[in-house]
């Protein structure tokens, strides 16, 4: 066993390394310009369209409607990263890692606008009348005219990819993180946390995506809501020394950070590698994953879901890791010389009464809509590789498989999934370079016919 950990960690390490994330910052700034910075551009306008999320019309075909269909999104997006991931970003890369956590989001905004366009566009409905789609659907639809064994190629490999990974990192790895968080801080058993949150999952799964979305429209908004209410009132709290952890990240983006006052010290380098890495693991810009529960919304125009889909990356990574990362600097939580989790925790209990219970409350509610989300993921990722009849085993074995993640020790399936999720990305972006034209060509009639009035 351990000559396979090794090698897989040896994988791991080209996978989320500096290829991989050069990789996708090239799409990201490709599709960048190749949008004219529309996706940069039309924050403001996209977050207009997401007020309007929930009003369809009725020959706008789909499941779902817009707002909830990137809640989904979102369910499977916002979680442990943004709590942990943000404060390892900082411990191992300095405070300039949060710059290039944000310089990566801003980048993959045009890659999360482009994964929707392309999802609208090439999805399909299967036998049970919902639409289905995502990388694996638009590489294989949008392809295989000019490709055809490439296209077949990235498609299953992506579907592979995300199915195998969804059960760690969207399953086991999740639930084993909010065991040990409310054991920690409220004493419950890991077994029973493992067997409610089945439960909770199995009642949502019997709905399929129209309840996933229903569930997670609600509970999104209000656990974000909560979250940054309560790092806001901490930051208020310090609004000192704000100014001062603002500049601690744009000076060390640039230079080096010292082992001192808690730091272990870190090159720009690092900054760059670990927060570019973090960025992407929290906001899954060019994963490809998000663009699975895009395909399902109610809408008959690519380009208007593009423009709400990348609010994904600026909701995760610009508004709520970025207040975790504030909340971190200025309560000089960093100086305990802790790291992940921990550290978050213990800047939010620094400075409320009842911060470490907020942020575990948090991290509970999170892995649960990230399990929730990424059962949709991995679902539609398996009915693609075998078909409709594959759906109720899976749902089966996705609800079994929550109490043994809360259970037992899941280093191993932690390393294997997270390197497969890093592998999605590669056929993903693949895809979206060769259909760039396509993508640029939807996104150039959408605003000359908002300019004609249309």
């Amino acid at each position: 066993m351990e000559p396979i950990t090794n090698l897989l960690s040896s994988i791991n390490s080209i996978v989320w390394g500096i290829p991989m994330l050069v990789l996708l910052a090239i799409g990201g700034i490709f599709l960048t310009i190749g949008l004219s910075f529309v996706p940069i551009r039309k924050i403001p306008y996209s977050f207009k369209l997401l007020f309007k999320g929930n009003v369809t019309s009725p020959n706008d075909k789909g499941d779902i409607t817009p707002f909830n269909s990137l809640m989904t999104a979102l369910s499977a997006t916002v979680g442990t990263g943004n709590i942990a991931g943000v404060a390892t970003a900082i411990a191992l890369g300095g405070p300039g890692a949060v710059f290039y956590m944000w310089l990566i989001a801003l980048i993959g905004l045009a890659t999360k606008y482009s994964e929707a366009v392309a999802a609208v566009s090439f999805r399909e409905i299967d036998t049970h009348g919902n639409y289905v789609g995502g990388p694996m659907y638009y590489i294989k639809n949008g392809l295989k005219d000019k490709f055809p064994i490439i296209a077949s190629i990235l498609a299953y490999s992506f579907a592979i990819f995300t199915a195998v990974a969804a059960f760690g990192i969207g399953n086991g790895v999740q639930v084993n993180s909010m065991a040990l968080a409310l054991g920690d801080t409220f004493g419950i058993h890991s077994g029973f946390t493992g067997v409610i949150v089945a439960v909770l999952i199995g009642a949502v799964l019997l709905g399929g995506i129209k309840r996933i979305a229903d569930v997670a429209g609600k509970l999104v908004p209000t656990m974000i809501i909560l979250y940054l209410g309560s790092g806001l009132i901490i930051l208020a709290i310090n609004i000192a020394k704000i100014p001062e952890a603002i500049s601690l990240i744009f000076y060390h983006a640039f230079n080096p950070a010292a082992a001192a006052g808690g730091f272990a010290g870190a090159a720009v380098a690092a900054a760059i590698r670990f927060g570019v890495a973090r960025g992407v693991f929290s906001n899954e810009s060019g994963l490809g994953s998000a663009a699975i529960a895009h395909a399902a919304a109610k809408t008959n125009d690519p380009a208007r879901q593009g423009h709400i889909a990348m609010l994904g990356t600026f909701i995760d990574t610009i508004i709520v890791c970025s207040i975790t990362a504030l909340v971190i600097l200025t309560t000089s939580s960093v100086e305990s010389g802790e790291n992940g989790a921990v550290l978050t925790t213990l800047a939010f209990s620094n400075v409320l009464p009842f911060g470490a219970e907020i942020v575990t409350i948090a991290l509970a509610v999170f892995a649960f809509t990230t399990i929730m989300g990424w059962s949709y993921y991995g679902e539609k990722s398996i009915q693609y590789l075998f078909g409709d009849k594959i759906i109720i085993p899976y749902r089966i074995l996705w609800v079994l498989a929550i109490p043994f993640g809360a259970l037992v020790e899941l280093d191993f399936i932690w390393l294997l999934s997270d390197t497969l999720n890093a592998m999605m990305a590669l056929p993903n972006i693949i895809g979206l370079i060769l259909l760039s034209p396509f993508i640029f060509k939807k996104t150039k009639e959408y605003w000359e016919n908002k300019k004609l009035g249309k």
